[in-house]
C-alpha cells in the first residue's frame, strides 16, 4: 500500500463515518500521511483525527477510534492510536509485494498511466540551455501520464527556471552530467555546473550514487546464475508472501511502490527535479539493502525463497532507477 493509497483509505473511512452519522464534518479533499517521527510506531502515520476533532466537537482520540473501526484492509497489519490522537499504520508484510510483479511486467513503463490523457500541451522552443533541457524532460514526463505533449513552433506554454550559469560548459560535462545538473535543482534554484563534483566517482555525488546503485543491482542479477538463481526466476514464491520480511527490504519496497505517485506528481507539476530526488532516495535505499540483506547466498548458504525474493527486489530497483534516469535524459550503464 503506497502513501497515496493509504491517504485514500483514510479519507474513505472519514466518508463512511460521516455517512453512518458518527462524525459531523466536511470530508477533506485529501489526508496527509507521513513517516512516524522519532518515538512513533508503525510504517506510516496521520494526524487526520486531530484535524477533524474541533469540527466534530469530539476529543481527537475518540475521532481516531471512530476512524480506526472503519480502516479494515488486508494491506494493514494493525492500526494503533498514539499520543493525543495520531493513527499509526503497520502494513502487512506482503502489502507492497504486488509492486514487484508490476515492475517485472511493465519494465521501464512502470508508473506510466493515463491520468493526463486528453491534454495536449504545446511548449515553445527554448534557446536557453536549462529551459531547453527542462522543457524536453517535462514533455517526456507528461507523455508517461498519457498527455499528448510536444515542443512545437508557436507553442504557447513555457517553463520558468533559473538559467544555467555563464560558466556552463556542456562539452566539459558530457550529456549525462549536463542533464542531471540542469534538472536536479528545483526550478527556482541556480544549477551548479562545476565538472569536478558532477563527475566525481563517489557516493557523495548524487548522480554517481544513482547510477552506481543501478549498476550494483544489475551486478547481482549477473551473478545469480552461479548460485542457481537465474534472473528469469527472480520472483518471490507465492507460498512465502512475506519472504522479504521487514527492515531494509521492506523500506526499499515501499519506495518502489511509491514510484508511480512520484512520476505522476512530477508530470502534473512540470517538475523533473521531484523525480531526480526520488531516484536519489531509491538509490540510497537500494545500496543499503544490497549491503545488509544479501540477495545472493554467502558461504555455505543454500539458495532459498528469501534469496529469490531479495533478488527480485534488486531487479525491480534496477528497473525503476534505469527508467527514471532515462526520463531525465541520463544513461543507466550496467557497469561503472
Amino acid at each position: 500500500m503506497t502513501p497515496a493509497e493509504l491517504s485514500r483509505t483514510v479519507r474513505h473511512a472519514v466518508c463512511r463515518a460521516v455517512r453512518d452519522g458518527e462524525l459531523a464534518v466536511a470530508v477533506p479533499d485529501s489526508v496527509h500521511v507521513e513517516r512516524p517521527r522519532p518515538g512513533g510506531t508503525g510504517d506510516w502515520t496521520t494526524n487526520a483525527a486531530l484535524r477533524l476533532a474541533a469540527e466534530a466537537g469530539r476529543p481527537p482520540r475518540l475521532v481516531a477510534e471512530v476512524l480506526r473501526d472503519r480502516l479494515a484492509s488486508p494491506a494493514l497489519a494493525r492500526v494503533d492510536i498514539t499520543g493525543p490522537g495520531f493513527l499509526n499504520f503497520t502494513l502487512a508484510a506482503a502489502a507492497a509485494e504486488p509492486a514487484l510483479a508490476r515492475i517485472r511486467a511493465e519494465g521501464a513503463r512502470y508508473g506510466h498511466g493515463d491520468a493526463l490523457a486528453g491534454l495536449a500541451p504545446r511548449f515553445a522552443p527554448a534557446a536557453e540551455p536549462r529551459a531547453a533541457a527542462w522543457t524536453a524532460a517535462v514533455v517526456r514526463l507528461l507523455r508517461t501520464q498519457g498527455a499528448d505533449a510536444a515542443v512545437a513552433p508557436g507553442g504557447t506554454e513555457t517553463v520558468r527556471v533559473a538559467p544555467a550559469p555563464a560558466s556552463y560548459d556542456p562539452a566539459a560535462l558530457g550529456p549525462d552530467a549536463s542533464s542531471w545538473a540542469l534538472l536536479r535543482p528545483a526550478a527556482h534554484d541556480l544549477p551548479r555546473t562545476d565538472p569536478g563534483p558532477l563527475l566525481a566517482q563517489r557516493e557523495g555525488n548524487p548522480l554517481f550514487l544513482v547510477r552506481y546503485a543501478h549498476a550494483r543491482a544489475r551486478a547481482a542479477l549477473r551473478a545469480a546464475p552461479a548460485f542457481g538463481l537465474a534472473p528469469d526466476a527472480a520472483t518471490p514464491d507465492a507460498a512465502t508472501p512475506g519472504a522479504l520480511g521487514r527492515g531494509r527490504a521492506r523500506t526499499l519496497l515501499d519506495v518502489l511502490a511509491d514510484h508511480p505517485r512520484v512520476l505522476a506528481a512530477s508530470a502534473r507539476h512540470r517538475a523533473p527535479d521531484r523525480l531526480a530526488r526520488h531516484l536519489e532516495a531509491t538509490a540510497d535505499h537500494t545500496l543499503r539493502f544490497l549491503a545488509e540483506s544479501r540477495p545472493l547466498p554467502v558461504g555455505d548458504e543454500k539458495p532459498s525463497a528469501a534469496h529469490r525474493a531479495r533478488l527480485a527486489l534488486a531487479e525491480a530497483a534496477g528497473t525503476v532507477l534505469a527508467g527514471g534516469l532515462t526520463l531525465l535524459g541520463v544513461d543507466a550503464p550496467a557497469h561503472l
